[in-house]
């Protein structure tokens, strides 16, 4: 028997869950997107070693969600990648224009996305309001039916139809996506 179950939808109560889980279903739902999720309390998502299980449940893309800045942390960007690439930041900044690219912290990726280190999601940027978090996708991470993400929180993961998320979603939290091209060998 397996150990997740994947059910379509938010949770029948919101009881356990944060508030910004929640605020991930509410605008799901606002938009009409069709959604299945796998809770996972007790496998925290942490490393894309971890994410393999759960994985096999949704059935779905799902990359590395990686925050990143430049050195003197003005620019911000949250790349999403397939999980078996590897990411080479010399490979990456040829693309966007910014050299010396490294990780953002953890208080950086809350205070502009509301996720924790672990935990950082597409689903983020409803909370860029100031549009400081530029998006990056691998043109790979387009190519699949489904898109699997987490919902700002690392105990549940989320399968959605990648059309409407990088269609209805990105067009409702106001943010435009930057296609790039990563080897990743």
């Amino acid at each position: 028997m397996a150990r997740y179950e994947l059910l379509e939808g938010r949770p029948d109560t919101n009881e356990g869950r944060l508030d910004k889980e929640i605020r991930c279903y509410d605008l799901l739902d606002k938009l009409g997107m069709e959604y299945w999720r796998t809770d996972h309390p007790d496998a925290e998502a942490y490393t894309m070693e971890a994410c393999k299980e759960i994985d096999d449940v949704l059935e779905a893309t799902v990359c590395k969600n990686l925050f990143l800045t430049n050195r003197q942390h003005t620019d911000f960007y949250l790349l999403l990648m397939p999980g078996d690439k590897v990411f080479k930041t010399k490979e990456l900044s040829s693309q966007i224009g910014s050299a010396r690219l490294s990780f953002g912290s953890g208080e950086e990726m809350e205070e502009m996305l509301d996720c924790t280190p672990g935990s950082s999601s597409i689903m983020g940027l409803m909370n860029d309001k100031e549009k400081k978090v530029r998006l990056l996708v691998d043109k790979d991470v387009l190519e699949a039916e489904f898109f699997g993400c987490h919902p700002c929180i690392n105990t549940t993961s989320l399968k959605l139809r990648t059309e409407d998320v990088f269609g209805k979603y990105l067009k409702e939290v106001d943010h435009e996506m930057t296609v790039v091209t990563l080897i990743g060998e």
